[in-house]
């Protein structure tokens, strides 16, 4: 298991429990220091707010200080999804079904690594994009990195926590 997993493990039952959801934690080297991302979003559909973040950081920092999978120094920032929410769960493209996406896959699918479409749905673990060149069928292990489009249709969806 890498860190970044073993932190996931260490931190997302009690912020779920704070009814907060995990989205995404990145863990990158930079210069002297590393830097821990949480990006959380609330459960019930509630905007993030900044005593949001602030409650979600005071838990992970102290989740953190016990567990202690981090041993060098580390700068720990939490944030919201914003409008060009990262794709990250199998759930995330159910719950966004109608909404465009941006999908990058690890080897190419169809001929190709990069796509942009409205997400039509899943089955088992399969995604389907409709794109203007047709559909594409994509396993959802096989996906690098997704997240939505802010378009018009994004910022009146109620799915969509600005």
């Amino acid at each position: 298991m890498d860190i970044v997993q073993k932190i996931i493990q260490a931190v997302e039952p009690s912020l779920v429990a704070m009814g907060y959801g995990v989205v995404q934690v990145k863990l990158l080297d930079g210069g002297k220091r590393r830097t821990l991302t949480v990006m959380a979003e609330r459960v019930d559909g509630t905007p993030m707010s900044f005593d949001d973040c602030t409650e979600i950081s005071r838990t992970v920092s102290a989740l953190l200080d016990v567990e202690d999978p981090i041993t060098t120094a580390y700068n720990l920032e939490v944030c919201s999804p914003g409008l060009d929410r990262p794709l990250t769960k199998l759930t995330d493209y159910s719950r966004f079904v109608g909404e465009e996406a941006k999908v990058e896959t690890i080897f190419p699918v169809e001929g190709r690594k990069r796509f942009r479409g409205v997400i039509k749905g899943v089955e088992k673990d399969k995604i389907t994009l409709v794109m203007p060149e047709g559909e594409a069928h994509i396993v959802f292990p096989q996906i690098r990195t997704a997240k939505l489009v802010s378009t018009d249709a994004v910022l009146k969806n109620p799915n969509v926590k600005k």
